[in-house]
């Protein structure tokens, strides 16, 4: 029997190991282990989900394929999902490092304009 050198075991288990991994890897979701997406992008395409399948509801509403009980308790729920991913999101503005007092500035001047185009539209009629 010719002799097993250390090369040849230590490549036969790098092979095994390999092998064993291609193996396990579907059984394990990866992502949870490795952070692939960030969270506000899963939010987003979360909320844009539930926006459009709201649209879908009241769409069929109108077409009256599903009762005015079903499209309230449908309605109601995907807005309270709506709700939580928006707040979420705003946690999460709020968590990254935002200059509160640029913010503060920015929302004054926001509401600055508004104020003036309303007393410029009362004005016109």
């Amino acid at each position: 029997m010719p002799d097993i050198s250390i090369i040849s075991i230590i490549f036969t288990a790098a092979w095994a190991l390999i092998v064993l991994f291609l193996i396990l890897a579907p059984f394990f979701k990866l992502d949870t282990f490795i952070q692939i997406g960030s969270k506000d992008q899963d939010l987003v395409t979360t909320k844009q989900a539930l926006l459009t399948t709201l649209n879908e509801i009241e769409f069929e509403y109108k077409m009256d394929k599903i009762s005015h009980a079903d499209y309230k308790n449908l309605k109601k729920q995907y807005e309270t999902e709506v709700a939580k991913i928006m707040k979420e999101e705003d946690q999460l503005i709020v968590d990254t490092n935002i200059d509160k007092d640029l913010m503060a500035e920015v929302e004054k001047e926001i509401e600055e304009q508004m104020n003036f185009y309303v007393k410029k539209k009362g004005e016109g009629k």
